[in-house]
């Protein structure tokens, strides 16, 4: 993959429970693009990946929620996993990142249960989005519009339904993450370009 997105800072937000896949596999298509990846969390030291209800691997967190500054990073990854997600959804300072980098219209890349984040942060009022299925009623609750497609984008979200579609959502995450960065880059004055910090 070309390395399109060079300098580029991503936040991975989860904490134990997520659905390891969905952080194992967007993770590795950013940095063969080119991106640094940063594994954000409220856990302390390692957290727990797992493969649907089976435990699977531990991984190390390279910075507290406490201390995560939307203005460090150029986008944010959310894996799913009912038990990550559940959780995630709960804690504040989940949600004032995620709103801090929304604010900023900066690309969030959201598959499978990750997005009851957004709901709990009230970002997915008006907007086109897919999730995890059992979802779709939550998110319309909350105002927003819920469409069974792999992978959708809309101005700064991009938005998957399981790991079948991981390879759509990869590829949807990075061509985005791409595009919002060349907008910014040309001073393009539209709604899409997104706001990014110096490295």
């Amino acid at each position: 993959m070309d390395p399109v997105l060079n300098g580029m800072q991503v936040a991975i937000v989860v904490t134990d429970g997520f659905e390891q896949s969905e952080l194992t596999e967007p993770k590795k298509a950013l940095e063969q693009a080119g991106a640094t990846t940063a594994i954000v969390s409220n856990k302390f030291d390692k957290v727990q990946g797992y493969n649907h209800d089976q435990k699977a691997d531990e991984f190390t967190v390279d910075l507290l929620l406490t201390e995560a500054d939307p203005m460090e990073f150029h986008a944010v990854l959310l894996p799913g996993g009912e038990i990550n997600a559940a959780q995630l959804r709960n804690i504040p300072e989940a949600q004032r990142f995620i709103q801090g980098i929304d604010e900023e219209q900066k690309p969030i890349a959201v598959i499978c249960h990750g997005a009851w984040l957004l709901v709990s942060a009230g970002l997915v009022e008006g907007r086109t989005l897919t999730s995890y299925p059992t979802l779709q009623d939550e998110i319309r609750s909350a105002g927003g519009n819920w469409v069974d497609q792999a992978a959708v984008t809309e101005g700064n979200l991009i938005s998957s339904r399981t790991p079948d579609d991981l390879p759509a959502f990869s590829e949807a995450m990075v061509e985005a993450i791409s595009n919002k960065m060349r907008a910014h880059l040309r001073g393009t004055p539209d709604e899409n370009a997104v706001g990014l910090a110096s490295s």
